[in-house]
């Protein structure tokens, strides 16, 4: 049944592939499709092979936020807390893997869409795609969006887009920090698969303990930030990986990881 709202597939490489698949309701994060992604992300978090996660989706849109329809049937304060607590911690989880996660940007992506192409450690995307966190054009504003978006651009960049609900194009996406590279429609597979090639050429360990740290000393002052990435590359540098890579550098050829 999960196959209904998302698909989960991983290749022999250890890449796992979660593609939203609710098309004719844009993809948006229902119930469904959020416990759907929950258990996969979940899945992958237990995988000990697992070396990168592309997130991906059907459909004209890559998602578009929430299901409003399936929000206004319940118009209870506890429902609500409890939805957007579950929202959360699937934004917590991407960022809590061990491997990195890419957004696969197709189309359209708005609020907690938006929030999620923020939430992911890359992001590549078309031309034609456009972002936006317009729940204020309901009269809701993307709080929870907010926290993602404004940890990817500079404050009043975020601000404006959160107080308006003014969409932006991939390429101001782009300059404005959310995405990482704009491709045309048909080289945008090629993109994140060269991107993908990129990452295995790395080894794993040295990237989890790197993705690790780089978002925990985002939210430290400068003094604990340095003495978390110092302890962080002294373990690294003892590990077998970075051993092995220094000693092929001295040598001159290829490191055997």
């Amino acid at each position: 049944m999960n196959d209904l709202v998302l698909k989960h597939t991983r290749d022999d490489r250890g890449v796992h592939t979660l593609t939203l698949n609710n098309p004719r309701a844009f993809n948006v994060l229902s119930e469904a499709m959020m416990a759907a992604f929950q258990r996969a992300l979940d899945d992958v978090a237990a995988d000990p092979s697992a070396r990168a996660v592309v997130i991906a989706a059907e459909g004209r849109a890559f998602c578009a936020g929430h299901d409003l329809k399936e929000m206004k049937a319940r118009p209870e304060l506890a429902y609500y807390q409890s939805l957007f607590a579950t929202c959360s911690k699937l934004m917590l989880s991407i960022r809590k893997l061990e491997v990195p996660v890419i957004a696969r940007v197709h189309g359209l992506a708005t609020a907690a869409g938006c929030q999620l192409v923020a939430q992911c450690d890359l992001a590549v995307a078309v031309k034609e795609a456009s972002f936006g966190v317009n729940g204020i054009d309901v009269g809701l504003f993307c709080a929870t969006p907010s926290v993602a978006l404004s940890r990817n651009m500079l404050p009043k960049q975020a601000m404006e887009m959160l107080l308006t609900g003014d969409f932006i194009s991939a390429e101001e996406a782009k300059a404005r920090g959310l995405v990482n590279r704009v491709v045309a429609a048909d080289a945008l597979d090629a993109e994140v698969a060269a991107l993908v090639d990129r990452i295995l050429g790395k080894p794993r360990e040295a990237l989890a303990m790197g993705k690790a740290l780089f978002y925990r000393q985002l939210e430290t002052g400068m003094e604990s930030a340095y003495q978390l990435a110092g302890q962080t590359m002294a373990c690294n540098m003892v590990h077998e990986v970075a051993q092995e890579g220094v000693q092929a550098f001295i040598e001159k050829r290829a490191p055997r990881w």
